[in-house]
């Protein structure tokens, strides 16, 4: 069966042997971003002690960053895999104008965002990357 997070179609801005960080390709959401587990597994529980620790300081370090960098109103973080049964999380910075606020990203859209609010977050995007890997390379 083919698993879309096995077969990133994206490069992510960070990579080891055990999991990946991407920047989701949303124009309604800069900054989106996907902590994926390498293996494919569907449940937290699936992994050892260990690697649960090291999937959850990935997801604490992408939510450290999005609030230095993008200086979201909210930061919300999701697992759900009912759609793609592949252990990720999902990091969402959040914004009073969002489309969606205060609802969830994957319910009906209530206003639409300016473009040049858009455009200045997307211009932030370079320095998340930067950050996402500085701190993956030096964990707290």
């Amino acid at each position: 069966m083919s698993c879309e997070l096995c077969e990133l179609a994206v490069e992510p801005i960070w990579r080891d042997d055990k999991l990946s960080i991407i920047l989701v390709d949303d124009a309604a959401y800069p900054g989106f971003c996907r902590v994926i587990w390498n293996d494919h597994v569907k449940e937290m529980t699936d992994l050892a002690p260990s690697d649960r620790l090291l999937l959850t300081d990935a997801v604490w370090h992408v939510e450290l960053a999005l609030r230095d960098v993008m200086k979201p109103d909210k930061i919300n973080v999701a697992s759900l895999g009912n759609m793609t049964p592949h252990l990720h999380w999902h990091v969402i910075a959040r914004y009073a104008d969002d489309a969606h606020f205060p609802n969830p990203v994957w319910t009906v859209a209530v206003r639409a965002t300016e473009e040049p609010t858009l455009a200045e977050r997307r211009a932030l995007l370079p320095k998340l990357a930067d950050d996402i890997v500085r701190r993956m390379e030096k964990p707290a």
